[in-house]
């Protein structure tokens, strides 16, 4: 199995636990009083600030995965795109023929 079959799948989860690391530290810096948290808005406040902080760190860390994502993502469409002018030319051959032999009676 090829190492980028799952480029998407492992580029997502990285990501995620990435932010949840940071959530995660934001949580227990609230929880000392490092960062005030009061309440349901102060709970908003830290998702919001573990995306800030999680979102450039991923940037760095992940952009090998980002790569091979892209590539994945890329290979495929390519692929669809190919498979799907091959059928509309098929298509076309067929009408063509059909038109053809209509036009000959």
């Amino acid at each position: 199995m090829s190492t980028k079959s799952h480029a998407t799948l492992r580029y997502t989860s990285l990501r995620a636990s990435i932010f949840l690391a940071c959530l995660l530290v934001a949580a227990l810096l609230g929880h000392f009083g490092i960062i005030p948290v009061a309440g349901p808005a102060g709970m908003v406040f830290l998702v919001l600030l573990a995306g800030l902080v999680s979102a450039p760190i991923s940037y760095v860390v992940l952009s090998k995965q980002r790569d091979e994502m892209s590539e994945q993502i890329v290979g495929k469409v390519a692929g669809l795109r190919t498979r799907t002018s091959q059928r509309i030319a098929a298509q076309n051959a067929e009408e063509d023929a059909a038109d053809d032999a209509a036009r000959a009676q």
